[in-house]
């Protein structure tokens, strides 16, 4: 089941990250609500989450795959640029999620 949370976690925070845009810097009310609820979720489940999974595997799969998502919906839906640099950054990010996991699963 944690990682049942670990994904509504990951889920939320990338939707909070998301919205962080359209908070104009914390000026308009309903994205700001929404970017905080989003935040606020997520953390709370994550305290769950690191009940179950350990906290160096939780947060590993938590930053790489929040992290590659959110590049592919700034590339798909904020119009932000995609090159080779940003392209391998996210391969190494993945490549240490992976890591960490293999790690953590044989203890």
């Amino acid at each position: 089941m944690g990682y049942v949370f670990l994904l509504v976690a990951i889920t939320l925070e990338v939707a909070a990250t998301s919205l962080l845009k359209a908070t104009e810097g914390f000026t308009r009310l309903w994205p700001t609500l929404g970017c905080l609820a989003g935040y606020a979720g997520a953390f709370a489940m994550l305290a769950l989450v690191v009940r179950e999974v350990p906290v160096g595997v939780a947060y590993a799969m938590w930053s790489g795959i929040g992290t590659a998502a959110i590049v592919a919906i700034g590339v798909l839906f904020l119009d932000e640029s995609i090159d080779l640099t940003k392209v391998v950054g996210l391969l190494l990010v993945i490549g240490g999620v992976v890591t960490l996991n293999l790690g953590g699963a044989a203890r």
